[in-house]
């Protein structure tokens, strides 16, 4: 263990807590004296060294890390991980869908999981920005609508300013969205300006707004904010997903469903 007092100890405690916060992306000063058995005073002065030398940028309550914001796999990649709970989530996910409901698909390989749930349901409009989706749907299922939009060919979807054209005439019944990153505090987070522009608008317009996230994306922060706790209606998750942050989802009347 190491002495959070002891300067002979200082450099090691200091990477030490560089690096935890370059992997969680974001982490608050009581975790980091858990993690690392130090002081709260301890911490806070390594924060301001780190902030010094432009590694973190501190906030309220902890710090981020400034060094690799949270990067995002290619979408066959990001598809594979975590299939079983994105499933599970996906089938947990139709309990929200009602007759005669016009529905958003948002990006992301568990709403694509969602998708693939809905091709019996002809009595739904699916309004999506996703190629992936739209495949998925072409060939029967609901009725389909596609947004136009720039392609994000990272994440196959159709994103930015063009996409205000069609969706500001739409209202939607309830929006299935998914994240690259949540925090409390942060909200929903992704890599991509153009992506989050899209993501927030859809939020605005859409009467219900359903997250469809697994407890991976808990705790991370990517690079531009792409909506706020106060538009999600429900969080469907894992089991997996931290206790501790879906008492603060459900305090703020979020509908927390673990499947």
């Amino acid at each position: 263990m190491l002495n959070g007092n002891n300067k002979e100890f200082a450099p090691q405690r200091l990477d030490n807590l560089r690096e935890l916060i370059r992997g969680k992306g974001a982490v608050r000063v009581e975790a980091i004296c858990s993690e690392l058995h130090v002081s709260p005073a301890t911490v806070r002065r390594d924060l301001d060294q780190l902030e010094g030398i432009g590694a973190i940028r501190r906030v309220h309550g902890g710090a981020v890390s400034v060094e690799s914001r949270l990067e995002e796999p290619l979408f066959d990649d990001k598809a594979s991980l975590a299939a079983r709970e994105k499933h599970r989530i996906a089938e947990a996910a139709l309990q929200f869908v009602e007759a005669d409901d016009t529905i958003y698909l948002d990006g992301g390989s568990t709403v694509l999981e969602f998708a693939r749930l809905l091709r019996d349901r002809t009595n739904v409009t699916v309004v999506t920005n996703s190629l992936r989706a739209a495949h998925e749907l072409a060939g029967r299922g609901p009725r389909l609508i596609l947004i136009g939009g720039e392609l994000r060919r990272l994440s196959q979807t159709m994103v930015g300013p063009l996409t205000r054209s069609l969706l500001q005439e739409l209202h939607l019944d309830k929006a299935f969205m998914g994240t690259i990153g949540l925090t409390l505090k942060d909200g929903l987070t992704t890599t991509d300006p153009g992506e989050a522009y899209t993501k927030e608008l859809v939020m605005n317009r859409a009467r219900q707004v359903i997250l469809l996230a697994d407890s991976s994306k808990a705790g991370k922060v990517a690079f531009a904010q792409a909506g706020r706790w106060e538009r999600v209606h429900a969080l469907v998750t894992d089991l997996q997903f931290d206790k501790n942050l879906a008492k603060e989802l459900t305090s703020k009347g979020i509908k927390v469903v673990r499947a």
